[in-house]
């Protein structure tokens, strides 16, 4: 995870933890472990799935950052075309359980529609770059939630 704000994995799991943090040390809010399980889920699915596709796929660790080498299509990708970013939005959502905080809300608000941007966006460039392996892939596996 590269610690800049132009990273995702950074604004998801270092500056928004942060700034609730804070927020709720000034309203003096109590936290709810009810989320907590969303949050170590959702963290461990990023770094799982992450590290599950860098060392099989080649290429740089993020799609921000360029293109893999080869198609990963088992393990948890065989479930979830997109468990990295599933893992963002699970965390988000836990966040949002622990902190009841409107930051939290508005932040999992905004990252839904621009999560799906961003994967429409990397499911144009990997179908450009692998073709008919890659439409086989959309075809198997669903965009966010296995049997969906």
């Amino acid at each position: 995870m590269r610690l800049s704000l132009r990273s995702t994995s950074t604004r998801t799991f270092v500056a928004l933890p942060l700034a609730l943090l804070a927020e709720q040390g000034l309203r003096r809010a109590r936290l709810h472990a009810s989320g907590t399980p969303l949050l170590a889920a959702g963290f461990a699915a990023y770094k799982l799935a992450g590290s599950y596709r860098t060392g099989r796929a080649g290429g740089p660790p993020g799609m921000s950052q360029g293109m893999p080498d080869r198609l990963v299509t088992d393990g948890v990708y065989a479930w979830t075309r997109n468990p990295m970013y599933l893992g963002h939005l699970t965390f988000m959502t836990g966040a949002a359980l622990v902190t009841r905080s409107p930051l939290a809300i508005g932040a999992l608000a905004l990252a839904g529609p621009w999560f799906g941007r961003r994967v429409a966006a990397d499911e144009a460039r990997l179908t450009a770059a692998f073709g008919r392996a890659y439409e086989e892939y959309l075809e198997r596996v669903p965009r966010w939630l296995p049997g969906s």
